[in-house]
């Protein structure tokens, strides 16, 4: 098995906030604010896992 198998690459959680940012955006006819959600919920994600893996280290 590869050493990176299961290991999630740094960044990915934003990319995910803000595609979710960016259709709550279209969806409710704000962008900006929408972007800026995408943001909070992409750095909140990518914490989560960062957190998660030092632990089962």
């Amino acid at each position: 098995m590869s050493e990176n198998e299961g290991k999630r690459k740094q960044g990915s959680g934003l990319a995910i906030g803000l595609a979710l940012g960016v259709c709550y955006g279209i969806i409710f006819d704000n962008l900006a604010i929408g972007l800026c959600i995408g943001v909070a919920l992409g750095v909140g994600i990518d914490n989560y896992y960062n957190r998660k893996n030092d632990k089962e280290q």
